[in-house]
């Protein structure tokens, strides 16, 4: 089963190779914008477990000591999301506390908070591109996302309704219980076809996205009418299923990984992969409480 999160990606060759006793390069993931599908995967040789010899780059050596390695396992997933999301948690934490967003505050605290975005979104592009998972990267790239998210997220609740973050959070765990629930169940199934489903959803969503903004930017006021009324409320829930359909593919991927013995500091950008489909989700819920709010 081929997923479109690039932070997966890379454990179907790997899968392959210990079929085939190959040394492969996997495929390249899908890219689109920003959501838990949105970079192109970077390439990884992965060495089939007891062979010296393949068709990738480096030496029989080198690929006998990676084959060597001590493999992933579900408890390392644990650790590495928690520390992924206690990272984006922490910031945003302390973003809210340390950048006011009143009146007089709050276009400074929007130009730190747009500037966090797009470094974390150059770090998160340095990592997909890269063979090996660097913790340094993604734990910044979480940083920067916590920042920006801590802005969003004290804005809202400043101007909304106090209580809108909460429910954002709430709302979050309770998508992300749902799922695993689901998922461990048998009740979804992921398939390529729901895969494929999945992603090509996720392209017109974020295709969609950018469209809106554009409207936006250039006079059309509200965009397509995606931020206010029934419209904003049914596009916030589609974005919030696909979020929880990646968020499935994204439990299978790991099940399989370690099931297939990947290298254990792969466990990294598991939690990457993770972070970056549950941020989505928490947006998503976000966007839809804030719209029912602003319309009491």
């Amino acid at each position: 089963m081929r997923t479109s999160n690039p932070v997966f990606s890379r454990w179907d060759a790997a899968r392959g190779a210990r079929r085939t006793g190959a040394y492969v390069r996997s495929p390249v993931g899908a890219a689109a914008g920003t959501g838990p599908a949105d970079n192109r995967a970077a390439a990884l040789y992965t060495p089939a477990a007891g062979t010296g010899t393949g068709t990738g780059t480096g030496t029989g050596t080198d690929m006998d000591a990676r084959a060597g390695r001590a493999a992933m396992t579900m408890d390392d997933v644990v650790v590495h999301t928690a520390a992924t999301l206690g990272t984006v948690a922490l910031t945003a934490t302390l973003s809210w506390l340390l950048l006011p967003t009143g009146e007089s505050d709050i276009g400074r605290s929007y130009a730190i908070a747009v500037g966090a975005a797009l470094v974390a979104f150059v770090l998160s592009l340095v990592q997909v591109f890269r063979r090996t998972p660097a913790p340094a990267l993604i734990l910044g790239y979480a940083a920067f996302e916590g920042v920006f998210l801590g802005v969003i997220s004290s804005a809202t609740s400043t101007y909304i309704a106090r209580g809108v973050v909460v429910q954002a959070v709430l709302g979050t765990l309770a998508v992300t219980a749902g799922v695993l629930v689901a998922y461990r169940a048998g009740w979804v199934r992921v398939t390529r076809r729901f895969t494929g489903f999945a992603a090509s959803a996720a392209t017109g969503f974020l295709l969609l996205l950018v469209a809106d903004s554009l409207f936006s930017a250039f006079g059309a006021g509200r965009g397509l009418g995606f931020h206010s009324g029934g419209l904003g409320v049914l596009f916030g829930i589609a974005g919030i299923l696909l979020g929880a359909a990646f968020l499935a593919v994204d439990f299978k991927e790991v099940e399989n990984a370690v099931a297939h013995g990947a290298p254990r500091e792969e466990a990294w950008l598991a939690a990457f992969g993770l972070t970056t489909t549950l941020v989505w989700i928490y947006l998503e819920v976000l966007r839809v409480v804030t719209i029912l709010n602003s319309d009491d």
